[in-house]
């Protein structure tokens, strides 16, 4: 079976991984970029995708330069705590949770898919322009920059290429763009010393602003660690106008921020030295009746992007790509390994954009911040223990993240099976 794949990302590149674990060896992704140049800031994977890593051999690549994420503490914007809860192996999973620089985890996936199915199974230069769909093959059309155009035909053809796929476009080609919510995402990544345990992800919010951050690296000689930091709120149409570099970015934020009050961090100090700052629109897509049309599927941000709530993004990435492959060594017939990947991972996914529509785990401190506008001194005052516990779980249990699950279901490995 000859499988093409659009989109070099975590997706992408965790599919090519799973499917030579699965036993298919004539597998090829195409990037649009004209190179392999991993970006992007900081991603935090659940021990679900963690497990997923480690059964395809690659934990020890990715978690050599991560953090093992020992808890998640969630506080209003005075520093007061509001809920906090054990991660990873600290909480009982026999796999850790991981922050790690998304660059680093694609550069780790994109040297395994090399090594297993050789250079020529990555080509960049290669946008999708076109997608001709004929029953049991699909033709789909590459163009570089030059203009040139490949022609490549294929037994099944895999949509990995982000909230902005092509893929996708060409299957529900009157979508349009994608939809905001009317928030402005701000990120960076700054060394800086420890903060909480070390090992922490602190969450500080009211009902309509959002803070997060979490080490993804650290150096021991120095006793400092990388900070990736994300910052949301509602722009102001004048902010948005001017916020155009970094120095008057940190000025935006710092007017939204400026007084709160993480605890262990120097949040001004933080955001004035941060050397890049990155900004943009807080998008997603909405839930589709549909991924998979003859021989063609979506997979990812591609087939379910959702708000940057609850570290689903790239960790739900990873699940899809070990699930398809699964059903594609199960099934002898590609169209119902297509059908019954999507009857297992699409309702799952609707549930979960929607949840994060309301931000996950994280409206807790939407309710706090309702509750007690004026701040309190005693989390009890205003949430019991028991409701606190049952929206993380529900979360969990949603995302098929659960301790339980992940720890005790059985394995995706499909061991070779074609």
């Amino acid at each position: 079976m000859r499988i093409t794949i659009a989109g070099s990302g975590v997706a992408g590149l965790a599919t090519a991984v799973s499917l030579h674990a699965a036993g298919f060896r004539d597998v090829t992704v195409f990037e649009a970029e004209p190179g392999l140049r991993p970006h992007g800031l900081g991603l935090n994977i659940l021990p679900n995708a963690v497990r997923e890593l480690d059964e395809l051999g690659l934990l020890d690549a990715v978690r050599q330069r991560a953090i093992r994420t020992r808890e998640l503490a969630m506080y209003n914007p005075r520093g007061t705590l509001v809920w906090r809860e054990d991660r990873g192996l600290a909480a009982g999973y026999r796999w850790p949770q991981l922050s790690v620089s998304r660059a680093r985890l694609v550069t780790a996936l994109a040297e395994e898919t090399r090594r297993r199915l050789g250079d020529g199974a990555l080509v960049t230069d290669a946008r999708l322009v076109g997608l001709d769909r004929t029953p049991g093959r699909t033709r789909a059309v590459f163009a570089n920059r030059d203009g040139a155009t490949r022609t490549v035909e294929t037994d099944l053809l895999i949509g990995a290429d982000g909230i902005r796929s092509a893929v996708r476009a060409a299957l529900y080609p009157g979508e349009g763009p994608p939809p905001t919510n009317g928030m402005t995402l701000y990120r960076g990544t700054v060394w800086g010393p420890p903060f909480l345990t070390g090992e922490s992800m602190a969450v500080l919010g009211d009902d309509r602003r959002r803070l997060v951050l979490y080490p993804i690296d650290r150096d021991e000689t120095a006793h400092r660690t990388l900070i990736n930091w994300v910052a949301a709120f509602p722009d102001e149409r004048s902010e948005a106008r001017s916020a155009t570099d970094a120095a008057e970015r940190r000025k935006v934020i710092l007017r939204q921020l400026g007084d709160w009050a993480p605890p262990g961090v120097d949040l001004a100090a933080l955001i004035e030295r941060t050397p890049d700052i990155q900004r943009y629109p807080m998008i997603d897509r909405d839930p589709l009746p549909r991924w998979t049309f003859g021989s063609v599927t979506l997979l990812g941000d591609a087939a379910h992007a959702m708000y940057p709530a609850g570290s689903n993004g790239a960790t739900q990435a990873v699940i899809d790509a070990r699930v398809l492959a699964w059903h594609l060594a199960r099934h002898r017939d590609a169209g119902t390994a297509l059908r019954a990947y999507e009857e297992e991972r699409r309702p799952q996914m609707t549930e979960l954009q929607r949840s994060n529509r309301s931000l996950g785990p994280e409206r807790v401190l939407t309710m706090a911040h309702r509750r007690a506008p004026g701040g309190f001194g005693d989390v009890r005052d205003v949430f019991s223990e028991e409701e606190l516990a049952e929206i993380s779980r529900g979360y969990a249990v949603t995302g098929k993240f659960d301790q339980d699950w992940v720890n005790t279901r059985p394995s995706l490995s499909a061991g070779g099976a074609r």
